[in-house]
Parts: structure tokens; C-alpha cells; sequence
């Protein structure tokens, strides 16, 4: 996979724009009444990232590691500051914060999960370290979490009918969406970043 499990570092990220798109087809009828469907069962990030950038130092680390990811040929992780964790942003992410599963008695892997008002995403960029864990309410370290899938493997099988809940902090997966950055010398020491679009990907 075309994938670098690096995060861009996070004063890179200051003064950055973003949120979430979707695609709604809307076709009107003669009546005036509305049908409206979605081929997109999830939302997709978009970002613009460096148009805050001033120091010539922050300017050229982003070149590097715009150059370092090919430009738009490799993703890696960022971290959407309005969206990282299993909680609200302000708080602090608890054991009990996202139900991903429930125990049939064999099964013990499972898959991270953010619930959105009903809308589930799986989250496959965990931060290392990060992630907490309850069985019925009652917090486990008994299990293992891949951070490059988002994928948790208890130690034992939870009971039939267990909740598994958790809490983490992760990273969303994205791509420069173009392959040019340009930098503008303002003076010797200062100068100016066009902003950087950024897409998430799905992996």
C-alpha cells in the first residue's frame, strides 16, 4: 500500500482549514418535490494545510516532507485537531467512550469504531499507546492493538453478550491532493505558503 505510517508534524499543521464532505445527488421532479440519494455510505476529509506558515525553517520542513511523500503518491497520517479522539476534543478519552463490539464467546478481535450520531467509521490509525479498553465496564490491558489497522485483539474471548467499549486518540489517513507547493520570499528570514490541499484516503 501506498502508505507512510508518519504524522505530519503538528506545528506544520497550525492555521490549517478542513472538515468533512459528502456527495448528495439531488434530482427534482416536476412537482417540485425532492429525491435525494448518496453513493458515498461515509464522509471524506478535505484540508488546507501551510497558508499560516511564515518561518522559513517550518516552510522547508513541509517541502521535505511533501517531497519525502512523492508528492501525492503517499499517504500518511494527520491529525485533525477538531477530530482526534473517541471523545470530544476537550475531554479525555475513557475505556467506556465507543462501543466496538459485542463478546459471542469466541471471537477477540475487533475493530475501532467512532459513532457519529449513528453513523459508525472505523478508525484505522490509532495512536500508539493511546488506546484503552473495558469489558463490561470494567478496563482490561489484557490486549494487543495493530495501529496500523485500528484492530484489537483481547488476550481471551470476551463472554456471550460482553460489551467491548474503548477509547483512543487517532490520527486521520490522508494525501496531498496536489504534486506543486510553492513558497513565496517575503524577506531574509520570512516568507509565504500557498495553502496545501490534503484529502483522506480510504485504507
Amino acid at each position: 500500500m501506498n502508505f507512510h505510517e508518519e504524522r505530519l508534524p503538528a506545528r506544520l499543521a497550525f492555521g490549517s482549514t478542513g472538515g468533512v464532505e459528502r456527495r448528495t445527488e439531488v434530482v427534482t421532479l416536476g412537482s417540485g418535490h425532492e429525491r435525494r440519494s448518496t453513493p458515498w455510505a461515509h464522509g471524506r476529509r478535505r484540508y488546507l494545510i501551510g497558508a499560516g506558515l511564515r518561518s522559513l525553517d517550518d516552510m522547508a520542513a513541509l517541502t521535505a516532507f511533501f517531497e519525502a511523500r512523492r508528492g501525492r503518491l503517499y499517504g500518511f497520517r494527520f491529525r485533525d485537531f477538531a477530530d482526534f479522539k473517541s471523545c470530544a476534543p476537550g475531554a479525555a478519552a475513557a475505556a467506556t467512550d465507543q462501543t466496538i463490539g459485542t463478546g459471542d464467546g469466541a471471537t477477540t478481535a475487533f475493530q475501532l469504531v467512532k459513532d457519529y450520531g449513528g453513523l459508525v467509521r472505523e478508525i484505522r490509525k490509532p495512536v500508539a499507546g493511546s488506546v484503552r479498553l473495558a469489558v463490561d465496564g470494567v478496563e482490561t490491558e489484557a490486549f494487543e492493538v495493530d495501529a496500523a489497522t485500528g484492530m484489537v485483539t483481547l488476550d481471551a474471548a470476551p463472554a456471550a453478550g460482553a460489551v467491548v467499549t474503548a477509547g483512543f486518540e487517532f490520527d486521520t489517513p490522508v494525501r496531498f491532493d496536489a504534486d506543486r507547493i510553492e513558497v513565496t520570499l517575503e524577506t531574509f528570514e520570512a516568507g509565504r505558503m500557498a495553502a496545501a490541499p490534503l484529502i483522506e484516503v480510504r485504507v
